[in-house]
């Protein structure tokens, strides 16, 4: 399937959660056998060459998961404070409206592993540039990053090349 076939399973829900905000809803593309497996090898041609695959929760388990099975690599699970029960580091972020914590286990990680980052939207990038530096600091090279959405309004892109991570996107949308 091509990127366009793929950008229209892609459910788009006007103001939610609040007015203004063009929800995109990655439901239907899960729930359309041959798009889900299309995206899921377009990322992971995007992410060839990495040691292992990370995923943020919730929805980047979905698309790290199928990204490291199809490429017979490791899933590094990033995960909400308070999920993991062995000790962990974590790392705090700002959201729009208040703070969050990603944790990590510190052992899945060899020093110098070369771990792709994959999700499954990328907006103002908050939550990947935790990851990016919770990896780090496990010892992991983080310098790739692949979506199968993109907000590119709204600089998340931007901010992870700043962080030297090439980013991948495999559609965009215009807007919030």
């Amino acid at each position: 399937m091509t990127p366009e076939e793929l950008k229209a399973l892609v459910r788009t829900i006007p103001d939610f959660p609040k007015t203004g905000i063009q929800f995109r809803d990655i439901t239907t593309l899960l729930g359309h056998g041959r798009g889900f497996a299309a995206s899921v090898e377009w990322l992971a041609g995007e992410v060839e060459g990495a040691d292992a695959i990370a995923g943020m929760e919730a929805r980047g388990f979905i698309f790290g998961a199928a990204v490291a099975v199809r490429l017979g690599l490791p899933f590094l699970p990033i995960r909400k404070e308070g999920k993991l029960p062995c000790t962990v580091i974590g790392v705090d972020y700002e959201l729009e409206y208040g703070l969050d914590r990603l944790e990590m286990d510190p052992a899945a990680v060899s020093d110098g592993q070369k771990v792709a980052i994959v999700d499954d939207l990328l907006a103002t990038g908050g939550t990947a540039l935790a990851a990016t530096k919770l990896l780090r600091k496990a010892g992991a090279r983080v310098d790739r990053a692949a979506f199968a959405i993109d907000l590119p309004d709204l600089g998340g892109s931007e901010k992870l090349a700043g962080q030297s991570v090439e980013v991948r996107a495999l559609m965009a949308f215009e807007g919030e």
